[in-house]
């Protein structure tokens, strides 16, 4: 059937159809069934476990209290839809005219030209951005509310704004509308299956498929720098990379990754890796594999990772190589665990490490950004009355924290592409690794919380203690890097500077484009993102920024340049099988490679 003014319009085949529609009949039963079993057993909780609805009801209070000022923004907006009306109508007998509002720059969701060209859209977008606009600038305009309460009310009323797009939509999505037509519905089809899949996956909770998942193994096309595993306790497997230069830096290098996810984000594919480009640097590089706990590790505390992690690493380092001293990096909260080391070491007149590099790491949390919308005491006290359930926080609840930070791209995209457009996601191994979650153990994670991200207990000398040694971060000595990225919604740049204002020692702080990972995995010759230097370190975070030097290539190089200064100059390359540790197995190692929810 075609119509000569609009596109080819395909009916389906019945058989097929009726054939799709039995079976996605057959797996919604079976997934209704598995969701009332579960109701039965682990009971329904808490209707409202993060007091989103507190935080609202007593915004609204406010608001109400102030007739006169939501008087005034009602009018606003109603005069901003007049004008958009007679724009509109302007242009539907005919006539140009320019936008009232666009989308701002990076916003994908309108990138289709009907969005602009054809008059309905262009209408229904308009309509959009300025509801959404006025919703959340209503919202930041209210007085009276604690800090708290106006952080959690401005995040999920941008979380609402980004949910209710009309490009999330079938009947106002241009494109999904489109391709229905296109394949006679099938699109609808296959996304509705598609969502049953990631219902089945996520164990009756929307567990939405980011990447291929098939497209990738790890160890295989994935994780492949050549290693072995040296050493292992409860925490973690300690990988040790094999040489690719006759001759190496003196001094190893040990990489302590975040436990939320694995390591293997620095070392995703040959061309990406961070450890590969180490590698060909001369470095002898040892990388922390921390294991993927279950109930048997929920009493692992933040000093069980500071002493089986970083502090072992330093040990069998030394077996390995015959080399006491070394050099360290930290990413994330790796971080966060490497700054506490360093206190702790310097407590102890420890000067093994001799130089410590910090990738988008946070030691003073007062600034943590958007994930504080989540770190108050009645949530605290909700998460740790859930992860002592397990003894863990499943993993799949740590993603889908992060994902609502950046929910357009990691959430509401995957819904339009897998489920109204019936497509399936592309492979991608930096999503394959967002997807590959892992769990926190009970103790660790709660110390975490509270004392990083409550109390900032971190940034005050003696906040914290561990291991009978109270953490002072101020004496620190230790020559310093630090890299953040100017788009990070986890470590926020102007957060993880505070550092620079902190440590005693030498500190060179460089700033990369894009976000927290984009910006870190980010090798040389990629003139995608650049960075910016400076070679001093005022307090005011913003001088800084203006008297920076942008660079239009990675920060790899940099870093290099900085840390060959502290590499004791070179000896013969370092073979794994001629070292003083007995291989256990070949990386990536059992650790990694262990799946669970």
């Amino acid at each position: 059937m075609t119509d000569p003014n609009g596109p080819d319009i395909k009916l389906p085949d019945p058989v097929q159809l009726a054939r799709s529609m039995a079976e996605i009949a057959e797996r919604s039963q079976r997934l209704v069934a598995d969701f009332l079993s579960r109701q039965g057993s682990e009971g329904m909780g808490s209707p409202d476990p993060l007091n989103i609805g507190g935080a609202f009801m007593e915004m609204t209070q406010r608001m109400m209290s102030d007739p006169m000022r939501l008087l005034n923004s009602q009018m606003e907006l109603w005069q901003s839809y007049m004008d958009l009306w007679q724009r509109s109508a302007h242009r539907f007998l005919g006539g140009t005219s320019g936008p009232v509002i666009e989308p701002p720059p990076g916003d994908r969701r309108f990138k289709d030209v009907a969005w602009t060209e054809n008059t309905l859209f262009d209408f229904i977008k308009q309509s959009y951005l300025l509801t959404a606009r006025w919703m959340q600038s209503t919202v930041k305009e209210v007085e009276g509310l604690d800090e708290q309460t106006a952080r959690k009310v401005d995040f999920y009323t941008r979380q609402f704004a980004d949910a209710i797009a009309p490009s999330n939509f079938l009947m106002t999505n241009p494109e999904a509308l489109r391709t229905t037509l296109e394949t006679g519905g099938e699109n609808l089809v296959k996304g509705l299956g598609h969502m049953l899949d990631d219902l089945e996956r996520g164990k009756g909770q929307l567990q939405i498929k980011m990447t291929d998942l098939d497209a990738f193994k790890i160890g295989e096309n994935i994780a492949v720098t050549p290693g072995k595993v040296v050493f292992q306790n409860d925490l973690m497997q300690l990988i040790q990379y094999e040489p690719t230069t006759a001759k190496v830096k003196r001094r190893p290098l040990i990489i302590v990754p975040p436990w939320i996810n694995k390591y293997y984000i620095l070392d995703l594919r040959p061309k990406n890796s961070f450890v590969r480009w180490a590698v060909e640097q001369g470095h002898t590089v040892f990388m922390i594999s921390w294991v993927n706990p279950d109930e048997h590790l929920a009493k692992k505390s933040f000093e069980n990772y500071m002493l089986e992690g970083p502090i072992a690493a330093m040990e069998a380092v030394e077996k390995a190589t015959g080399e006491r001293e070394v050099n360290f990096i930290g990413y994330c909260l790796g971080g966060t665990l490497l700054g506490c080391t360093m206190a702790y070491l310097a407590a102890k007149g420890d000067t093994r490490v001799v130089s410590a590099s910090y990738f988008a790491a946070m030691v003073d949390f007062s600034e943590a950004g958007e994930l504080l919308v989540f770190i108050d005491e009645e949530q605290l006290q909700m998460l740790e009355e859930k992860m002592q359930e397990h003894g863990y926080l499943k993993g799949s609840e740590m993603a889908t924290t992060f994902n609502m930070l950046r929910a357009n791209d990691l959430i509401w995209s995957f819904v339009v592409n897998n489920y109204l457009l019936g497509k399936e996601p592309f492979p991608f191994d930096l999503l394959y690794w967002n997807s590959d979650s892992t769990r926190m153990p009970a103790a660790m994670h709660s110390f975490y919380l509270r004392h990083m991200y409550q109390e900032n207990a971190l940034a005050r000398a003696g906040g914290i203690t561990l291991d009978g040694v109270p953490i002072d971060l101020k004496k620190i000595t230790t020559p310093t890097f630090l890299v953040s990225t100017q788009e990070d919604h986890i470590a926020p740049w102007k957060t993880c500077y505070h550092a620079t204002q902190l440590y005693q020692g030498p500190v060179k702080f460089v700033l990369s484009a894009s976000g927290h990972i984009a910006g870190i995995v980010n090798p040389p010759g990629n003139s995608k993102y650049g960075h910016w230097e400076y070679n001093r370190n005022p307090k005011d975070r913003d001088q800084w920024l203006a008297k920076a030097k942008y660079q239009p290539d990675s920060w790899w190089p940099t870093w290099e340049k900085w840390v060959a200064k502290f590499s004791g100059g070179e000896v013969p390359a370092r073979k794994i099988s001629e070292g003083g540790l007995t291989p256990i197995d070949d990386s990536p190692g059992s650790y990694a490679k262990l799946v669970v929810s």
